[in-house]
């Protein structure tokens, strides 16, 4: 086969943990790239109402990124659990079931989206003014979505193997095309809206082309073909469910977050009308540094937890969680800090209306007031993933957002108006903390308990037979 599986080995869980950490935080970080910057360029050079416009489409986007990754997380997952007990032929069949699973689900889904996009958009909450934009972006980005998923899989399955430079090159040079492509569409051109939709899909279709050939030429070594006879000895049902299953939390933290967009819409612009939702679409996409930094560690956790729960290296899973919620912890504080104190010139990068600004950073401020202590809450769900407990982990990933964050935004914007909503971020923060912490412990108490169990009946075993 010649996959080297070394990595894992690796005795300094923090290299190991930093060796996956920095590609999966720099993957995360070009899929919000992707519309972050396509909303710098329109809200300095086409105008506020464009902001709405990428603000509205924002969900389309999550929800296409949440399968992507739903099928990357279940994948990789089985691919480094295989990996780690030696499974070659489930290890082939993860990484072929997952790829025509990703075509056919992102073929379905996108053609779905496009007939019914007219009521969808209005849906959202477009405004008559904000329409015709929303409109022209949806249509163009679900082309560059079917190409962007597909890498992500493939991407995630070569982290997962110990590959890890594809990620990093195919992102920097989608990333990099996409700010250079802005440039020239939106400022250069004035193409508006419409040249940072073409912007973005450009950028995710050269992507994937890079990754595809870096991972054609590397597949031969673990022997994985794409022929219709292979696809179809490699098929196996159960296999798609464990990978849907495993993936399925990881999906729903993505898609609560268009769910939270969509009912924030709705909720705002009925009180703070479009300049509301162009305040929440631009502390969403700055927060969302904190965010993947905190998710990407939290991910690059998973694989290692993954393969040592393959091998039966319970003691070096306690180990990780333990490194992995240090290192998460720190990394959080030190960014939440820094974003604290430049909250003006940051905010003041996407907004040019002063009138907005001194509003959109104080809602910032509000809304990431405790974010260093959410680590634990992603830790937890992305663990529970790794060992196959994907009920605890599904559970905890729609508890942040639909069942606390949800019921207290729209509590506290009929007690206080637009602020409540900003209020009802560390609130939601702090109690997904408090319940994580908890199942964190717990989960680890047991662990610890089947180990010294385990190697209790093993020394039996051993004395048994050379006794």
């Amino acid at each position: 086969m010649g996959i080297d599986n070394s990595i894992f080995n690796e005795k300094k869980v923090i290299k190991v943990l930093l060796k996956f950490a920095i590609p999966s935080i720099i993957s995360l970080l070009v899929v919000e790239l992707y519309n972050m910057v396509d909303t710098v360029f329109v809200g300095r050079y086409v105008g506020v109402d464009a902001i709405a416009a990428l603000t509205v489409s924002f969900p389309v986007q999550r929800f296409l990124t949440a399968i992507g990754m739903l099928i990357s997380i279940g994948a990789s997952t089985f691919v480094a659990r295989s990996l780690g007990s030696n499974n070659i032929k489930e290890l082939k069949d993860t990484i072929i079931n997952s790829f025509v699973l990703t075509i056919v689900t992102l073929l379905i889904v996108v053609l779905g989206i496009y007939i019914f996009k007219n009521p969808l958009i209005t849906a959202l909450g477009a405004s008559k003014a904000v329409y015709p934009m929303a409109d022209k972006y949806i249509t163009i980005i679900l082309i560059g979505s079917i190409f962007q998923c597909i890498s992500m899989v493939a991407c995630y399955t070569m982290t997962a193997l110990g590959i890890t430079k594809m990620t990093l090159y195919s992102n920097f040079i989608g990333a990099t095309l996409n700010i250079i492509l802005d440039i020239i569409l939106v400022k250069m051109l004035s193409m508006g809206v419409e040249g940072a939709a073409i912007a973005t899909a450009f950028s995710q279709i050269i992507a994937f082309t890079f990754a595809m050939y870096k991972f054609n030429k590397t597949r031969t070594k673990f022997q994985v073909k794409f022929t219709l006879n292979s696809i179809l000895k490699s098929f196996n049902k159960n296999l798609l469910k464990g990978i849907i299953a495993i993936g399925f939390s990881t999906f729903v933290i993505e898609i609560s977050d268009a769910v939270v967009s969509v009912i924030l819409n709705k909720l705002l612009v009925t009180s703070g009308g479009d300049t509301a939702i162009i305040i929440v679409g631009v502390i969403t996409k700055v927060s969302m540094f904190i965010f993947v930094t905190i998710i990407g560690i939290s991910e690059a956790m998973q694989p290692i937890v993954a393969y040592n729960y393959g091998a039966g290296n319970y003691k070096k899973m306690r180990e990780t969680l333990k490194v992995t919620i240090k290192t998460v912890t720190i990394t959080s504080l030190f960014f939440g800090s820094l974003l604290m104190i430049f909250a003006t010139p940051i905010i003041g990068f996407f907004l040019k209306d002063a009138s907005i600004l001194g509003s959109a950073v104080t809602a910032f401020r509000i809304s990431i007031a405790v974010h260093p202590v959410i680590g634990i809450y992603y830790i937890c769900i992305y663990y529970y993933q790794a060992i196959e407990e994907s009920r605890k982990s599904f559970l905890l990933s729609i508890y942040r957002q639909i069942v606390v964050f949800i019921p207290l935004a729209i509590l506290f914007v009929h007690m206080f108006g637009i602020v409540g909503a900003w209020i009802a971020y560390p609130v939601s923060d702090m109690v997904s903390f408090v319940t994580s912490l908890w199942f964190i412990r717990k989960g680890v108490s047991q662990r610890q308990k089947y180990s010294t169990s385990a190697t209790a009946v093993k020394t039996s075993i051993h004395a048994v037979r050379y006794n």
